[in-house]
């Protein structure tokens, strides 16, 4: 006897083990029992989807979302299903879907209707910034040529072709621009020179310095973030040309996305959005890559007519954890990034030259094209890491050239260990625990920080025997016994949710030490560039940091990384998980995994289901 949808529904569902998923189904089924089979599992594959980072169900490729898909509709008859439900909404791609449908369909894409709503709003949003000039924009001749001799100062090679001198200088005439580029290619560099062209820009138009927000994802970002740009100011400072005031008036600090847009508590809102907009002139968002789909919604809702927003990141890495796959969307919606658009190459051409270096100037015939510059990779962290190859190679899924690379053994600064599975073996115990005992014999809060960075084990599970919480527990072990105090002296930990009270964000790192009086103490950076220290039982949901998931390293950088594949194949498993742990790297990488583990990673993508990009591409109604 045929099951009952129910029943039928209960199957499916635990297969895909998450209650969430089910619940909703079934409500549907409940409020009306001659809800369609084919509804009621699109229902609970369309909060799946969400659940595993996509931003709909493609009803053409299930298979993204459950390894068996055979009790599926086809396609075809699905859609009309679909189509015919009271449950499912049917607007136009510009309108807003009706509330009293929870599901909307749109082409083979079936969503919630609050993620299709963030996905037009979002386009919506970006549109309405790449459609208006900057505020007080006036840009003349005589401007530039005012704001020339800086130029030439900040960009000596822009008549040469350089791809930051152009993203600066498009940045004069754009309200959105997106830098694009992997490691070592300069986006804070370019970042740091363009606010200053931006600053000197409104005082030659007496005005006063324009707000200027840095932000980040996570806490961890946005300190690298000022970090970095505070010594890219720190290089300029002195230069010929360069006004000490310009570099005054950038800011000092970067914020996470959160804290910048106000949270309130117990609230999915922000304080800030379309209709109490940020104050900042400028907003800059670094590791674009890491921000999902309803965070950029409510940033770029946030930022007011006039007002610039640059987006920089690195399309190639992993996408963030939550739904949506913004940057590679834009990416995808913005053209190549190589040469200046129709409208901005004569304008700037005193400062770049007479045309662009690369390529021919980029149609502006959808609204976000011209509108992206992508610097090209640069990848060597340091003298002793040659990892561009290897990186590159996974950047591209060429399973068989990394492998040669890897098998090869001749890029400096890497290693592989071939069918390694255990860290912890005697092979490379004692390799890999060295800068952590180094770390325990430290009694300086600021000393202890400053090493916190050296080693990190990257993996692409959280569970299992290659997997984060299990290598984070053996390593402890490893480090301080079996019978070692849960905050032992030299243990890192990793902040795993933002706490405004506390001044500790998601992705945080501290130390534990134990003080004079014997107490352990767990010590954290502070924005000012000294340390707080905190009793372990006061902090926020936390765990330990030896080893962490490669999503949670987004955003870090670490002397040594030691990247642990999973023996089995895993649907986690893509070149852009791997292409983002490489390039965590600054002086040395150990890739453990085995010759077909590595093949699987390098020939999987690390889709997301979206139809941002198709939006992007669409003129505005």
């Amino acid at each position: 006897m045929k099951p009952r949808a129910d029943q039928q529904l209960r199957l499916h569902a635990e297969a895909s083990g998450r209650v969430v998923d089910r619940a909703l189904a079934q409500t549907l089924w409940r409020l009306d029992p001659a809800t369609a089979d084919a509804v009621v599992k699109g229902a609970e594959l369309a909060s799946l989807a969400v659940g595993l980072g996509h931003a709909a169900l493609d009803l053409q490729r299930p298979q993204l979302l459950v390894d068996s898909f055979d009790e599926l509709p086809q396609p075809t008859p699905w859609r009309e299903a679909l189509r015919a439900s009271r449950w499912v909404a049917t607007p136009e791609a510009h309108e807003a879907a009706p509330g009293a449908a929870p599901l909307v369909l749109e082409g083979d894409l079936l969503y919630l209707r609050r993620y299709r709503e963030y996905e037009r709003r979002l386009a919506a949003g970006l549109r309405r910034l790449a459609a208006q000039p900057p505020a007080a924009q006036d840009l003349t001749a005589h401007d530039l040529a005012a704001l020339a001799p800086l130029f030439a100062a900040l960009f000596p090679q822009a008549h040469e072709g350089d791809a930051q001198a152009r993203a600066a200088a498009l940045a004069l005439t754009r309200s959105l621009l997106l830098i694009t580029g992997g490691p070592g290619t300069g986006k804070t560099t370019t970042i740091a020179r363009l606010l200053l062209l931006l600053i000197a820009q409104a005082v030659h138009a007496g005005r006063e310095a324009p707000r200027i927000a840095l932000a980040a994802p996570t806490g961890r970002a946005a300190d690298r973030m000022a970090a970095a740009l505070q010594r890219a100011l720190l290089q300029l400072r002195g230069q010929a040309g360069i006004d000490a005031a310009l570099l005054d008036a950038v800011p000092h600090e970067a914020r996470t996305l959160h804290r910048l847009l106000g949270t309130i508590p117990g609230s999915p809102r922000f304080r800030h959005d379309a209709m109490q907009p940020l104050a900042h002139e400028v907003i800059v968002v670094d590791e674009a890559s890491m921000v999902d789909l309803p965070l950029m919604c409510k940033l770029v809702e946030a930022v007011r007519d006039g007002a610039r927003l640059i987006l920089l990141g690195d399309a190639d890495q992993l996408p963030s954890v939550e739904a949506g796959d913004v940057l590679a969307a834009i990416v995808d919606a913005s053209g190549a990034g190589d040469a200046l658009p129709d409208d901005a190459a004569p304008l700037l051409a005193p400062l770049l030259g007479a045309a662009p270096a690369e390529g021919h100037a980029a149609t502006t015939a959808a609204p976000l094209h011209g509108h992206r510059i992508h610097l090209r990779r640069g990848y060597r962290q340091s003298q002793s890491l040659d990892l561009a190859p290897l990186a590159d190679a996974a950047r591209r899924g060429d399973a068989a050239q990394a492998l040669a690379l890897l098998q090869d053994g001749a890029l400096s600064g890497v290693q592989y260990h071939a069918d390694r599975f255990d860290l912890l073996a005697a092979a490379t115990r004692e390799a890999l625990l060295a800068p952590w005992r180094e770390l325990a014999a430290q009694a300086n809060p600021a000393a202890a920080l400053a090493l916190a960075d050296r080693a990190r084990v990257l993996t692409a599970l959280r569970e299992g025997p290659q997997g984060a919480i299990q290598l984070n527990a053996r390593i402890e072990e490893a480090l301080a016994g079996a019978q070692r105090e849960a905050y032992f002296h030299g243990r890192l930990l990793l902040v795993t949710e933002n706490s405004y009270r506390h001044g500790l964000f998601n992705g945080d790192i501290g130390v534990c030490l134990r003080d004079a009086g014997g107490a352990i103490v767990a010590w954290f950076a502070a924005a000012d560039g000294g340390v707080r220290g905190f009793h372990p039982a006061a902090l926020p949901a936390h765990g330990g940091a030896f080893a962490m998931t490669v999503h949670k390293a987004q955003g870090s950088e670490y002397d040594t990384v030691w990247l642990q594949l999973p023996k089995q194949d895993a649907r986690t498993l893509s070149r852009e998980l791997v292409y983002t742990a490489l390039t965590r790297a600054r002086h040395a990488v150990h890739v453990c995994a085995s010759d077909m583990i590595v093949r699987a990673a390098l020939s999987r993508h690390a889709q997301r289901v979206s139809g941002l990009a198709w939006r992007l591409r669409q003129s505005a109604r």
